[in-house]
């Protein structure tokens, strides 16, 4: 399987660092001086009872990845409309997109069926960036439970909390959430 983190902050970083551990082959979109710190030294998290570096395959850009089985947003909600042009490249067919977006999601009414399917939330997603980039039909929504930082460049601390709830869009289950679920971070 293979899962690219898109944006390595300090969840996105706990996730890749916890796949990386699994037979997930993980990609992660990073920048700046802790894309720097993961290339030369690999990515460490420190937490309770753990302390572990990793060495997934760290970019700034998507397309040295190619089309990927899982791509899980990590970003603020506010970053995701202009990353989705960059994220064409991890996009096949098949691919499922995990939204571990802070704040109400753009996917909102997507499968809910009654008088609001397919209403879209300008607020959250203004030029409909999103819906018409990603698609709801890829939509798995994720709820994040831990807490986490970076505490330097390369190095993820977690302070506590290790639950991700997965679940489709109107709430049912599906392989695809449960293939995820079963790389058991």
């Amino acid at each position: 399987m293979k899962v690219c983190v898109y944006g390595a902050g300090a969840i996105g970083g706990l996730l890749a660092a916890r796949l990386a551990r699994t037979e997930v082959e993980v990609g992660l979109i990073a920048r700046g001086p802790h894309l720097a710190a993961i290339q030369a030294n690999g990515l460490r998290l420190r937490g309770p009872g753990e302390d572990f570096t990793v060495h997934p395959r760290a970019t700034q850009d998507p397309a040295e990845l190619g089309p990927q089985d899982y791509v899980i947003v990590t970003l603020k909600a506010h970053q995701v409309p202009g990353a989705v042009p960059a994220m064409q490249s991890l996009l096949g067919p098949e691919t499922v997109v995990v939204m571990a977006v802070n704040g109400v999601p753009w996917w909102y009414f997507h499968g809910l069926g009654g008088p609001h399917e397919g209403h879209r939330l300008g607020s959250v997603d203004p030029d409909g960036a999103q819906w018409d980039g990603i698609g709801p039909e890829r939509v798995l929504g994720c709820v994040v439970y831990p807490a986490a930082e970076v505490a330097e460049p390369g190095v993820i601390e977690l302070i506590e909390g290790d639950r991700f709830t997965l679940g489709e869009p109107a709430g049912e289950r599906s392989a695809r959430a449960e293939r995820l679920a079963a790389a058991r971070l």
